[in-house]
């Protein structure tokens, strides 16, 4: 928690404001009950009423005085809370963004969004509480007790055995309680996974009639839930009746020793309304005092959450130095190279590629081939290290891309992934994300290129088409042509297509194909598929099996020489022969 306090430090003069106007409004509270005392002795006592009057109007003066410092003091508490979630989720975000594949795969999406929701808001409530009652709720405990003994000392003792009792009570049921407010913040992790994979794959439940048992599955996570929530909830429960057992038993406890008093002539009936009403804010006090307790375990617990995604340190380094080490590269040189590459994934027994040798001239394009879980995305990932190698070099122009700062080697490479993925707004801004300045000739050069032309055109508003979030208002097939025209119009040295056409009709996939080879002259185009017709054409194909290369050339040579190529290809020849080019 120490680290993220760190965020409150734009917010200090709001943090001291905050506790000193509670604490100016817990003076005057104080007070009241000396006034009160005051009325009825002389007030009533002596059947004065301009007395009476003159003490109530000090009391409603008192309140408004309390009541503008508790609004002066809430306003701070607000502000600096409110603040500090803020700056705090712009870090965690921006932090979030710097983190590599592997990370985000480790923490998970589903919690991802309860630390940048749930958790942060549990934070800032437990920012304004503490900011609010931190100080006070102690100030009247303690000052109760002391305005107690400044009326009358025996009478008082009652506060001195009561007050501990309380205490017992209330930090022995928080001491219990708070491991398990841990393990409910857990359990809605659980829960918030589930609904959001629910909701994300609906049409594929619908499609295969498992609302039924989704909807078992959601509401036995959801019992599980509840009944901690419960459990959790009947012990803190046990708070009020115990602690207002003792409060009452104190308060039977006083009225007698204060009736005994009076009788005796030692205090005054005013006196012991005071001593009956001090009592009562401190068993108030605690109460909130408990309530503030079980906040700040909620907002410990969420902070360390936090804290833990904020520690947790990208595994991409990038170098202290770019300077200007970059190889110039020639026409014919290399543009790509691996050179012995093995990669694994963090927490994988095994490697994910293994001896991963190959090179690749500027121009040329590069088929990459293989069954499910050959390798194929992992390998491509590499280029542009949303992952890193585990050992080998990956070069691009001749420098190893660790020796780049992601921002430059991201700039060289434009990526196409599996699941086509398009932002709310308009499909000028998100070609856009490719080129912020795109020119509408770029922009329509792409769209051209990426057989995209067709689908702007066809609708009524064009290019500021608005695109929904999820982009469902597009096909699948729509949705990885414009992903392709993203990628195309930032013009990269680099153009991976990571099985991008896979929602396309074979005329549409080859047209594609067509014009990425017009992009011969200027790009080095890595074309990811599963289908044989796809890649055929490259110049160079590379069959992976197992994480490992296991042919490497052009179509003819591997169709003669490569079994696992073999495989590929005369499983899918008699479906596509007809639509190969020739």
């Amino acid at each position: 928690m120490k680290k993220l306090l760190v965020y409150l430090k734009d917010y200090k003069k709001e943090t001291v404001l905050g506790p000193l106007f509670k604490l100016l409004e817990a003076s005057f509270e104080l007070i009241v009950p000396l006034v009160v005392a005051s009325i009825i002795d002389v007030g009533i006592g002596n059947g004065d009423k301009d007395y009476i009057l003159k003490m109530c109007g000090v009391m409603v003066l008192l309140g408004v005085v309390g009541l503008a410092s508790s609004i002066t003091a809430q306003y701070f508490a607000a502000k600096a809370a409110t603040g500090f979630a803020t700056k705090l989720r712009h870090a965690l975000f921006a932090h979030i963004q710097s983190l590599s594949f592997s990370e985000i795969d480790r923490i998970g999406t589903s919690t991802m969004i309860t630390r940048m929701t749930s958790d942060i808001n549990q934070l800032q409530s437990g920012v304004n509480m503490v900011l609010r009652l931190f100080l006070r709720s102690p100030f009247i405990v303690f000052g109760a007790m002391i305005m107690a003994f400044t009326i009358d000392v025996k009478a008082a003792l009652v506060f001195v055995v009561t007050i501990p009792l309380l205490s017992l009570v209330v930090f022995g049921i928080m001491a219990v309680s708070i491991p398990l407010y841990k393990k409910v913040q857990g359990a809605l992790d659980k829960i918030l996974s589930i609904t959001r994979e629910n909701l994300t794959g609906i049409r594929v439940i619908r499609a295969f009639g498992k609302e039924t048992s989704e909807i078992s599955e959601f509401r036995q996570s959801n019992e599980d839930f509840t009944a901690m929530q419960m459990r959790v909830g009947r012990i803190s429960a046990l708070m009020n009746p115990m602690t207002y057992i003792i409060i009452n038993f104190g308060i039977i406890v006083l009225v007698w020793v204060g009736a005994v008093r009076v009788n005796n002539g030692n205090i005054t009936q005013g006196e012991v309304v005071a001593l009956y009403n001090y009592m009562s804010q401190i068993l108030v006090e605690l109460i909130k005092l408990a309530n503030l307790i079980v906040t700040i375990t909620k907002a410990v617990a969420c902070g360390g959450r936090i804290e833990q995604v904020l520690e947790m340190r990208s595994s991409l380094t990038e170098p202290q130095e770019t300077g200007n080490q970059q190889v110039e590269q020639t026409s014919n040189g290399a543009k790509v190279v691996f050179e012995q590459v093995g990669m694994a994934y963090q927490g994988a027994g095994e490697e994910a590629l293994s001896d991963i040798s190959f090179t690749v001239n500027g121009g040329e394009t590069i088929g990459i081939i293989g069954g499910t879980g050959s390798g194929k995305t992992s390998l491509v990932h590499l280029i542009p290290r949303f992952y890193d190698a585990s050992r080998g070099k990956v070069l691009v122009d001749g420098r190893d891309v660790k020796d780049y700062s992601l921002k430059e080697l991201r700039q060289k490479v434009g990526i196409v992934m599996q699941k086509s993925v398009l932002f709310k707004g308009t499909i000028r801004e998100n070609i856009c994300w490719g080129k912020d300045n795109a020119t509408e000739e770029e922009i329509w050069e792409a769209l051209e290129i990426a057989q995209a032309k067709e689908i702007v055109n066809n609708k009524p508003e064009g290019l500021e088409t608005m695109v929904s979030q999820g982009a469902k208002n597009l096909s699948g097939g729509q949705k990885q042509r414009l992903s392709i025209a993203r990628a195309i119009v930032k013009k990269p040295e680099v153009l991976i297509l990571d099985d991008s056409a896979s929602a396309l009709d074979y005329a549409t996939d080859a047209k594609l194909r067509k014009a990425i080879a017009g992009l011969k002259n200027t790009m080095t185009v890595f074309i990811v598929s599963q289908r044989a017709s796809s890649i055929m054409h490259a110049d160079k194909i590379i069959v992976l099996d197992d994480g490992k290369i296991v042919g490497m050339g052009t179509h003819e040579e591997l169709k003669r020489d490569c079994e696992v190529y073999q495989e590929i290809y005369y499983s899918q020849y008699e479906k596509e022969e007809n639509h190969e080019e020739a």
